[in-house]
């Protein structure tokens, strides 16, 4: 080839490759390495499980590894900071939980911000969690519970997985809205507050329904209602506490992806779309649902941005509420 041929042709794909928009170029790369996803809890609990499904799923569809990262510790802050301070190229993601916006509102020394350090990538998963009592507890209703709470102020008590944790601002929201009197007693995690209502140590919890089913056939708690906005599937006769007359009352848990602030918008533009098709695959929607019934719940980055304001409001409204300080 003739040299001023082959400095011509360089120049050309010169020009061509400064003319691509930076929004192309990123996604025709992306992903080219492995794609790291941060749970902040470990191994074996709700997120994780979430995590691992939809990070099988997504594999196939990069067609890069998917690791999936437990960085346990503080509630989920520990693995969520490491998110917010990595950088923003697409590579490192978080799954949250319902802690992101619970968090926002209850610590006050936080060194990120859920709505200023993060990017909003996409919901993949939400379901309710249930209203459980201890067999000795008589009320076999939310009516009557609420009942026996107020005829006796401050005799009940309930249990938490720790304070500011869903479990505890949950029932405070309960306490608020019916005008009881309930005591909180917290425990490291929802595995020890669950041991206490079986033992009677505690009079009644906020819990995923596949943590307590066996107990329940074995007669040793009843399930009085489902949190959240509608009935739970995997037990659809249990109203919602809604339903049984505390009205606006409305508790779901959610995991949703985000990716670190300043992400490209391509980029996240295409791990929405992923994340989504991913979410809604048949092996993806099984190990979500089963035992617990959680359901796909997806959502555009957008509507995510929307929907974690909500979230943050509604928390922070209770936190203050209920005069709440994290410990």
């Amino acid at each position: 080839m003739h040299p001023w041929l082959s400095r011509g042709l360089a120049a050309l794909a010169l020009i061509i490759a400064c003319a691509v928009p930076p929004a192309v170029a990123e996604t025709t790369s992306y992903p080219d390495r492995p794609v790291h996803l941060v749970v902040g809890f470990p191994p074996g609990g709700p997120v994780d499980v979430v995590a691992r499904a939809l990070g099988q799923e997504l594999e196939k569809l990069l067609g890069q590894p998917v690791v999936i990262e437990n960085r346990a510790g503080a509630g989920g802050i520990i693995g969520t900071e490491a998110v917010a301070r990595a950088a923003p190229d697409g590579y490192t993601l978080l799954l949250a939980t319902t802690t992101l916006t619970i968090q926002e509102t209850l610590y006050k020394n936080l060194t990120y911000s859920a709505l200023r350090d993060f990017t909003p990538v996409a919901a993949i998963a939400a379901g309710p969690q249930v209203l459980i009592v201890n067999k000795d507890v008589p009320a076999k209703n939310v009516q009557e519970l609420i009942a026996l709470a107020k005829s006796e102020p401050g005799k009940l008590n309930y249990g938490s997985y720790g304070v500011g944790t869903y479990a505890h601002l949950s029932m405070e929201d309960f306490k608020q809205r019916t005008g009881t009197d309930i005591v909180h007693i917290p425990y490291r995690g929802a595995a020890p507050a669950a041991q206490a209502l079986l033992a009677g140590d505690v009079n009644m919890l906020l819990l995923n329904y596949s943590s307590i089913a066996d107990h329940e056939k074995d007669g040793k708690v009843r399930i009085l209602a489902a949190a959240g906005d509608k009935r739970t599937p995997v037990r659809p006769e249990l109203p919602t506490i809604a339903e049984a007359g505390v009205q606006g009352y409305e508790m779901g848990y959610w995991f949703a992806a985000y990716a670190p602030a300043k992400t490209p918008p391509a980029v996240v533009k295409r791990l929405n779309e992923l994340l989504v098709k991913a979410a809604k695959s048949e092996a993806a929607k099984t190990a979500f649902y089963d035992p617990s019934g959680t359901e796909v719940f997806t959502s555009t980055p957008e509507e995510l941005a929307k929907f974690q304001q909500g979230e943050s409001q509604k928390w922070g409204r209770i936190v203050k509420a209920a005069g709440i300080e994290a410990e």
